[in-house]
């Protein structure tokens, strides 16, 4: 009785096999060789792509190493598609970018420590890995200028708030994968606090902020290392030019302070310490008092001129963990000193941060600190500056093909969290490979305003 594995199998006699049959499999073999060796060339020659034995240290600083992703992760090479929407697509998101009545410019947003959020935009709309085309791609970026348009007055936290729950209702992709392939930039302290029910919202989400904890004001911070990227702080554009920055280093001998810490006391415990520490220590600690209005404003060139002044940059706690200090003083070669305990540093995947900079207990702030460092030989210091020197390009928001940069960087953090497939609670299958909402309406069919996952 027929089933298919009862079924009578089929005899094939095998073919006598010449010296004709055994020359061209020679030649298949032959043909495979160098067809691979040709494109394993081609890899090595893309400039995206990076080869390095397992056993490699993740940054080479000695005999000539450079700075590469490990492959194991990431891929050997970026192979990426971001959707960017568009200003005028989704009802509201010109608000988060212009305010409410449309007046604030992108150029006004651009400067200060909070301009990645529209330095990042503008490179993605003309990046290499931006796809037009939503169905094909891995992830979708919302544009928006939300610190700079609050800062400027354009909108109150109501405002935001409500602006962003309109923009995402009109999303049918963000519901589809509950926002797991949505990017967000929070470029300053607050983090995604701006928006006051992300919890709600983009607990998904990827969120790209400078800020990973942000505690002192509120019960959780919104940074959750498994999905979203520390991003570096937007150093000024000034100072990131090789070789014509505004301010240039000075030799060691020439610093006149030991140490520096150039900032606001902002009633922090650690600062107030540093700026009691200067009075009594005037010859090893500058802490001028810093007035951003008046007379004695300190200019953007003053301050770097201050800045470069010490072998050391004191890089205290403040509203939060992160201080633009610590990325500013690569490029004035002072070694960062991170008194913040609870501080997250980017791309630690490849970054070794013991050779650059020094981290030091907030708790043991005081004459015990300037012993140490006073301890640490110039040689040593120079070293540390040099090793700073190869990777500060990693803070700088260069376009491409620069395979050394922040959005490089990013690039690389985002492809480790591309997902094959996307699902929510919101989100259900058929056999047939059809996506449905709960009213098995078909994915295409999805109309806004939809209800959020």
């Amino acid at each position: 009785m027929g089933s298919p594995t009862n079924k009578p199998r089929m005899l094939h006699h095998a073919a006598p096999c010449t010296r004709t049959h055994q020359i061209g499999a020679l030649l298949l073999v032959a043909a495979t060789f160098f067809i691979t060796r040709l494109l394993d060339g081609s890899v090595a020659r893309c400039p995206e792509t990076f080869q390095r034995s397992p056993s490699d240290p993740l940054v080479r600083f000695a005999d000539g190493g450079s700075l590469s992703w490990p492959a194991h992760g990431y891929g050997t090479h970026l192979s990426l598609k971001i959707y960017v929407y568009e200003e005028d697509e989704i009802d509201g998101l010109g608000v988060l970018m212009r305010g409410r009545d449309g007046k604030i410019s992108s150029d006004a947003c651009v400067k200060g420590q909070w301009g990645t959020q529209v330095k990042i935009h503008h490179l993605l709309l003309k990046s290499r890995y931006r796809t037009r085309k939503k169905d094909e791609a891995d992830f979708f970026f919302v544009p928006s200028y939300v610190k700079c348009v609050r800062m400027m007055g354009g909108l109150n936290d109501k405002e935001i708030n409500q602006t962003y729950v309109k923009i995402l209702s009109q999303m049918p992709y963000f519901r589809r994968s509950g926002g797991r392939n949505h990017i967000f930039v929070f470029p300053s302290g607050a983090g995604a606090h701006l928006f006051r029910s992300w919890a709600t919202y983009l607990n998904r989400s990827i969120i790209l902020t400078p800020e990973g904890d942000r505690t002192d004001k509120r019960d959780t911070s919104a940074f959750n290392t498994w999905k979203d990227i520390i991003i570096p702080g937007n150093v000024d554009n000034a100072m990131t030019i090789d070789g014509s920055s505004l301010v240039k280093p000075l030799p060691l001998i020439q610093r006149k302070f030991l140490a520096n810490f150039l900032g606001r006391a902002q009633n922090k415990v650690g600062r107030l310490q540093l700026i009691q520490l200067a009075k009594q220590f005037p010859d090893k600690l500058e802490s001028p008092e810093l007035k951003f209005s008046g007379p004695d404003k300190l200019g953007k060139k003053e301050y770097f001129e201050h800045l470069r002044n010490a072998k050391f940059c004191l890089s205290p706690r403040g509203e939060s963990s992160w201080t633009l200090r610590f990325y500013e003083s690569f490029f004035v070669e002072c070694v960062p000193v991170v008194l913040s305990d609870q501080v997250e540093l980017p791309f630690q995947n490849v970054i070794d941060y013991t050779q650059i900079s020094i981290k030091w207990p907030s708790t043991r702030i005081g004459p015990e600190l300037f012993g140490y460092l006073e301890s640490i030989p110039d040689d040593d210091i120079e070293r540390m500056i040099a090793h700073g020197r190869r990777i500060r390009c990693l803070w700088v928001y260069n376009p491409e093909p620069n395979t050394c940069s922040a959005m490089n960087g990013i690039f690389w953090e985002l492809q480790r969290k591309t997902r094959y497939f996307h699902q929510s609670t919101e989100t259900f299958w058929l056999h047939n490979g059809s996506i449905v909402n709960r009213e098995l309406a078909e994915f295409s069919r999805w109309t806004p305003p939809m209800p959020l996952p």
